[in-house]
């Protein structure tokens, strides 16, 4: 391994646009896989290009000119004996200039565009013609993930130098049954410089041996991040509690149902955790309404039975306000001080709350990402819940680690309603145990799914007043294609005013994320009330809120969201026993992404094989909310694919951490150098 810099033609200017990459050293390099692969075999006659692929083309220069305009710019025409076309230059240099003169003969290689003077390549890659010029090469050339500057051209010749001079440095960190029949060298060779005879559409797939033990090496890398987290968190010790043998039971007697089987199946796992001295790293996942805020209260109980504070903690304010509320009502009853924090809380408010949390006499604390803060120091923390944890960085969970009192480490308990795929449970909370609440409180009714073109609106809009004046409770949830907030709050103000104008008679109440807390938490108890009929929203009711009485759930622009989001909004209805139906809005013309998306709602209210199908369509980065923090960074491994290999890729991860360790440690460095390290014996 060497710095990238000693490589032949890496001056500084070079050096930086690679750091852009990650890629410090000649290893870097190796390991920056192609996105995909160009046939640069056949030269295409002109007549045959289609917008949007990449061609090799060849042809005389007829004219050549510089267009005004605000962009300095120059334009060749380009011409075959079937066709024509035109190579635009924005950065224009003696190399291009000298090349592409008038009657000189070019081969180019580019993307073809519509641009002013019809099909049009930006920027191709250049190559005068002579008499002597060989034919292409039959060989699949790679093309690279780059950055503004960095040309593919220089990245081949710098990837072709790294394997030349240091793929031979590579160690070998799998066990050899695992290799899938490819030494590290043989298959990184393979992947840059397909052979003539390569398997194109194995390659397009990532399902050549060469790829599969690549694929296989960075699912290990993963697995032995997740174990080396967990392993981690669990150095400290928890405190062991026994089961509740008064509170629990007082909570439930006061509850009027009784809990599912699968209710008491998942407390009886997390009790078995509370019951050791080692932290619960427990992920709860259930369907919208499946009651998981009920189980976390159980859990609960038996930590604050023997004198330990909880925590719960949630990504809104508006959700986090809910089990606020949801917990006063259950546990004060039951002579237990319930404590609210939240990063808008300032002054007096915020003093008591901290005091309160500091000196023990606040029992259960609920709150927003505020109760992470250094400054909030806990009596005596023994257990964490966590709602909706794919909102939260994933790390963010190690702050706790440090909040247990007398060298303790509190128990965590992870609640989704989102439910995860198998295949991202696995590689996204690896180092969590996995609980399925899998079935729904009894009395609950299906809910009816149809859609809607946007210009049957009106149509829509005078149903739902009907319905509203025969006593039926209605969201109405705007959604924009822009992801904020301001917007979305100015597109649910416009549709209130709209509809107050339109139906003065019915009480129309608005909730949207930029309210102060209290504004919001008052209207919701008005609907909750039943004193407001129709509630226009935007998404921040996707989580939580629960409105028994509410059975009609409308989505406008409804093709803009993704599988999962619209799952939790349709979820805020059905929620009682009167028929339930969810209308979503879509604008025309639809893309094939989003028929797809509408026509998986309408078939099927399963919340697990809509994750599937999620999972398929937008990717694991979208699905668990993480493509800011770049949590699912795999290079060559995909989750939708190579799922397969995940329970192997976890059992070869144990085998090294415990035999292994120093390849442990490589493996994190050669595949996910920007992961936190964290020491663990």
């Amino acid at each position: 391994m060497a710095a990238v810099h000693q490589l032949q033609g890496v001056g500084s200017a070079s050096a930086a646009l690679l750091e852009k990459l990650n890629i410090f050293t000649t290893d870097d390099l190796l390991f920056h896989l192609p996105r995909d692969y160009e046939d640069r075999s056949t030269i295409i006659p002109m007549n045959q290009l289609n917008v949007g692929r990449s061609y090799l083309l060849e042809g005389v220069v007829k004219g050549v000119d510089f267009p005004p305009g605000k962009r300095k710019s120059m334009a060749v025409n380009l011409e075959d004996e079937f066709g024509k076309i035109t190579l635009r230059f924005y950065h224009i240099y003696k190399g291009i200039t000298d090349r592409a003169k008038l009657g000189n003969r070019l081969r180019v290689f580019g993307e073809v565009r519509v641009g002013a003077r019809g099909l049009e390549m930006y920027h191709p890659e250049l190559q005068l013609i002579t008499a002597h010029t060989p034919l292409p090469k039959t060989q699949l050339t790679a093309i690279y993930p780059s950055t503004d500057g960095l040309t593919q051209a220089k990245l081949r010749e710098y990837v072709k130098q790294a394997l030349a001079q240091h793929s031979d440095d590579l160690p070998e960190l799998l066990p050899e049954k695992m290799t899938n029949g490819y030494a590290l060298k043989q298959a990184l060779e393979y992947i840059h410089h397909p052979p003539t005879d390569a398997n194109m559409l194995q390659l397009a797939q990532g399902s050549h041996p060469a790829q599969q033990r690549l694929i296989f090496e960075e699912l290990v890398a993963h697995q032995v991040s997740l174990l080396t987290r967990r392993a981690y968190i669990q150095q400290i010790a928890s405190p062991a509690f026994a089961s509740s043998q008064k509170l629990a039971p007082a909570l439930l007697n006061s509850m009027p149902f009784q809990m599912t089987g699968a209710q008491q199946r998942v407390s009886q796992e997390i009790m078995q955790d509370l019951q050791r001295n080692k932290p619960m790293l427990r992920l709860v996942q259930g369907d919208v309404g499946a009651g998981k805020t009920l189980v976390a209260a159980v859990a609960a109980c038996h930590a604050l039975e023997e004198g330990w504070q909880v925590a719960l903690m949630a990504p809104t304010e508006i959700l986090a306000e809910q089990h606020y509320l949801n917990f006063q009502k259950w546990f004060e009853p039951l002579d237990l001080t319930v404590a609210w924090l939240s990063g808008k809380q300032k002054g007096k408010a915020r003093a008591a709350a901290e005091l309160s949390i500091q000196d023990g006499s606040a029992n259960l604390v609920v709150g927003t990402h505020a109760l992470f803060q250094d400054n909030v120091q806990f009596a005596k923390l023994g257990l964490v819940i966590i709602d909706e944890q794919h909102r939260f960085g994933v790390d963010q969970r190690l702050a706790l680690r440090n909040k247990g009192a007398n060298h303790t480490t509190p128990h965590q308990l992870v609640m989704t309603a989102t439910p995860i795929p198998r295949t991202l449970a696995m590689s996204a909370y690896g180092d969590l145990d996995t609980s399925v609440i899998d079935e729904l409180p009894p009395g609950r009714t299906p809910i009816q799914t149809v859609t809607i073109p946007l210009d049957r609106r009106e149509e829509v809009l005078q149903r739902i007043a009907r319905n509203c004046v025969e006593g039926k409770q209605v969201y109405w949830v705007c959604t924009l294609v822009e992801q904020s907030e301001t917007l979305d709050a100015q597109a649910a103000e416009a549709t209130f005013a709209e509809i107050k104008e339109r139906f003065p008679e019915l009480n129309i109440g608005l909730v949207h994320g930029k309210m102060k807390a209290d504004e919001k938490q008052a209207v919701m108890q008005q609907f909750k009330d039943n004193q407001i009929q129709l509630l226009i929203a935007t998404t921040v009711i996707e989580v939580g809120v629960d409105v028994p009485n509410a059975s009609i759930m409308v989505i406008e622009n409804a093709e803009r969201l993704g599988l999962s989001q619209l799952h939790q909004l349709r979820g805020r209805v059905g929620r009682g026993a009167k028929a339930s139906f969810c209308a979503l809005l879509y604008k025309n013309p639809l893309s094939q992404n989003g028929q797809e998306r509408l026509r998986i709602m309408r078939e099927t209210n399963d919340g697990f094989m809509i994750a599937e199908k999620d999972l398929e369509l937008r990717g694991p980065g979208e699905l668990l909310g993480t493509k800011q923090t770049g949590d699912m960074g795999f290079r060559v491994a995909k989750l939708e694919r190579d799922d397969h290999l995940l329970a192997q890729a976890h059992h070869v991860a144990q085998q090294i951490l415990k035999d292994y360790p120093a390849h442990a440690e490589a493996l994190l460095k050669r595949w996910l150098p920007e992961a936190p390290r964290y020491a663990y014996v």
